[in-house]
């Protein structure tokens, strides 16, 4: 395989996890309601069991017994929508530390962090559709841009020990990309120009998502976070970077009044 060839050889899959969130975002915006409930809460589960199984392999049940408690933590919190609804979300993660398993902190911050996000797209997804299709927009476009970017431009990594293909050039990319997202919402009426400010932060948060799944992958000795979608690894490959992007809207929306895209005129 020639350098020049070899630069571009995980294009595929980067389009592949492109399709699988404007997906999302397409189910988003045609199902809504219990159909879409019952998708994220499944997602959580299969990214549970898959965490499970990266940080605890071979230990039969488990990880399916991990996705169970997931989903159903999961569903709880957003029936109940009280104050047990936080425990609900973290009761999981604290369950992986409860079994034999490598990195037991990060496996059950990761945890806590999948929880999370699903909790927070079911929440964003309550208003309308403008604030999920922004945050997977940004999502899929400071990806490509970041890819493209830094392959074509390269120079200084940003985080060589972990994730030894992004480079500074491809993350500043998926910034300035995220910007022209939020610009787009905001020429269309859907948000304020605040919108605007938060793009990068999204953007890096999402970066950090990638860069997070990475290294569990780096430390658990494996390629894919599992062989569900053949030939492209599991979920958590291709939702990772949302995960870390919704999070840091959640965090944010406990300290102050995020700005988040609405419908026309709100």
């Amino acid at each position: 395989m020639t350098q020049a060839v070899a630069r571009w050889e995980d294009l595929r899959k980067r389009l592949i996890s492109g399709l699988f969130m404007l997906g999302i975002g397409v189910a988003d915006l045609w199902i809504g309601g219990v159909p879409f409930l019952m998708l994220v809460i499944a997602l959580t589960g299969v990214m549970f069991w898959e965490l499970s199984n990266m940080t605890a392999p071979g230990q039969g049940t488990t990880p399916f017994a991990m996705a169970a408690i997931a989903a159903t933590c999961l569903s709880g919190a957003v029936l109940l929508r009280n104050d047990l609804a936080p425990a609900l979300l973290m009761l999981p993660g604290f369950a992986l530390a409860l079994t034999p398993r490598r990195d037991r902190r990060i496996a059950t911050l990761y945890g806590i962090a999948i929880m999370v996000a699903g909790w927070g797209f079911i929440e964003l997804r309550a208003p309308g559709m403008p604030a999920i299709l922004w945050l997977v927009a940004i999502v899929i476009v400071s990806d490509v841009a970041g890819y493209f970017v830094g392959r074509m431009l390269g120079g200084p990594k940003f985080w060589p020990a972990i994730s030894p293909k992004k480079t500074w050039s491809g993350t500043v990319a998926g910034w300035i990309g995220a910007v022209l997202v939020s610009l787009v919402f905001v020429a269309f009426g859907h948000a304020s120009w605040l919108v605007v400010v938060l793009a990068p932060l999204v953007a890096f948060a999402g970066q950090m998502g990638d860069i997070a799944e990475s290294w569990i992958k780096r430390r658990a000795g494996v390629k894919d976070s599992s062989h569900l979608i053949p030939g492209h690894g599991g979920f958590l490959d291709r939702f990772d970077a949302l995960i870390g992007a919704v999070v840091l809207i959640m965090l944010l929306g406990l300290v102050t009044s995020v700005p988040m895209p609405g419908p026309v005129g709100e």
